[in-house]
């Protein structure tokens, strides 16, 4: 007598408009049927038979699904902590507190984030295992800097290199790698990804909230750059680049970089080179508001030149049709970090809510697709389509009308499923 495999629990969304993260308007009432992790079955419901009474239903009526939400550029060990706890706490106190980050970030609707730099690798394995609730992580692991470049957190009495040990605090960690040559930087970044990175991230140029480098300056040669390039590609995946100015993202872009994170300062020729090369942008609307980065001394200058090119940054993708992506970057703000949702609301500025929806959905799924062999989630995301990863939320209203929904998730999503489970449900 053969054994039969147990049967796999099956959902079914009753009477649902979808967005299906492509198209710009809302189907016909449908029914989707989700078997396990995946999305199985999706038909209009006037000709869809009435579920099987094995099947959990969950009504749809007069609401909309949407794929879950995507976040391309996070750091989850250092967003909802204050910066002076995010570098002086007990590293278990940062971990844990990542940990909350996390099921917080998960139910407001981002069931996948990729991290762009930092300790990241447990609380991944964690969160796959079930141990923790929080979205499917891409991790970098530690970002690679150059010594005084945006990743070198080191005091000015740990200089010169060893002169408290060799390694300072922040690599030890696992926050940061500070690698200088090309033999460093290769050493760097194999070791990543030994660890589980999916991609690479490297410091190509100054940033805001660091302390010894300017924002304007470029950071690292061609050379070594193209040193963690290589060892990403031998690898099958990419590295993504933290770079303002024009002269920061053409080097990167030379070195093979697929990803700009930021460019707030770019020009029309840098903008032109990045659509010629399907360079993909991945750009956060930094704005004079409530959640802007750089609250005092050097880093608020830096901040407020960062907040003026922002309109124009925008503008010049759009126009020259750049493949752009959408990330929060929150550091250090817990307030902001809760405002994950209105963050992504910011872009009505310049563009319409379907593609709004649309980039924190299947755009920012195909960068992360970039990865290749070392995505470590293989069905499609970012989309309700039939086999795709069951990834939903269910939204009381239309967000295609009113994208403020997506900023008041505990009212608005009445239900939220990542990978087939249901993580919030009115039902419940």
């Amino acid at each position: 007598m053969t054994a039969t495999a147990p049967r796999q629990s099956s959902i079914v969304f009753r009477n649902v408009r979808i967005f299906n993260g492509t198209d710009p308007a809302l189907s016909e009432p449908s029914d989707v049927t989700v078997t396990g992790n995946l999305i199985t079955q999706i038909c209009p419901t006037a000709v869809n038979p009435a579920p099987q009474p094995s099947q959990k239903v969950l009504d749809g009526t007069g609401k909309t699904l949407i794929p879950g939400l995507i976040d391309a550029h996070v750091h989850l060990m250092f967003a909802a902590l204050d910066a002076q706890d995010a570098f002086t706490a007990d590293e278990s106190y940062i971990h844990i507190a990542a940990a909350a980050d996390a099921k917080a970030m998960l139910l407001r609707g981002f069931t996948t984030v990729r991290d762009a730099g930092g300790p990241t690798f447990g609380l991944k394995r964690a969160i796959d295992e079930g141990i923790v609730a929080g979205p499917r992580i891409y991790p970098s692991g530690a970002f690679l800097s150059q010594s005084g470049g945006h990743g070198d957190f080191r005091l000015r009495n740990e200089v010169p290199r060893g002169a408290r040990g060799y390694l300072s605090s922040s690599e030890y960690g696992g926050a940061a790698v500070i690698a200088d040559g090309e033999a460093a930087v290769l050493q760097g970044a194999r070791e990543q990804l030994m660890l589980g990175a999916s991609q690479i991230k490297i410091m190509a140029g100054g940033g805001v909230v660091s302390t010894h480098d300017p924002l304007d300056v470029t950071q690292y040669t061609e050379r070594e750059i193209r040193a963690a390039v290589d060892a990403a590609e031998n690898w099958g995946t990419y590295v993504l680049a933290h770079a303002y100015t024009p002269r920061s993202v053409q080097q990167a872009i030379r070195a093979g970089v697929r990803s700009i994170e930021h460019g707030h300062l770019l020009d029309e020729q840098t903008v032109e080179l990045m659509a010629e090369t399907q360079t993909w942008w991945s750009l956060q609307a930094f704005l004079d508001d409530e959640d802007k980065v750089g609250a005092g001394g050097a880093s608020a200058a830096k901040a407020q030149a960062m907040i003026r090119g922002t309109d124009r940054a925008y503008q010049l993708g759009i126009k020259h049709g750049v493949r752009i992506a959408w990330g929060t970057d929150t550091l250090y703000n817990p307030a902001a970090a809760a405002r994950q949702g209105a963050q992504l609301t910011k872009l009505t500025r310049w563009y319409k809510p379907a593609d709004i929806l649309t980039m924190a959905t299947s755009t920012n799924a195909n960068l992360l697709a970039e990865s290749g062999p070392r995505n470590p989630y293989h069905a499609p995301l970012g989309v309700i389509t039939a086999g795709a990863i069951a990834d939903l939320i269910l939204v009381d209203g239309d967000p295609l009308q009113n994208l403020d929904l997506v900023a008041t998730p505990q009212t608005a999503f009445t239900v939220i499923m990542k990978n087939g489970e249901l993580i919030k449900s009115e039902a419940a």
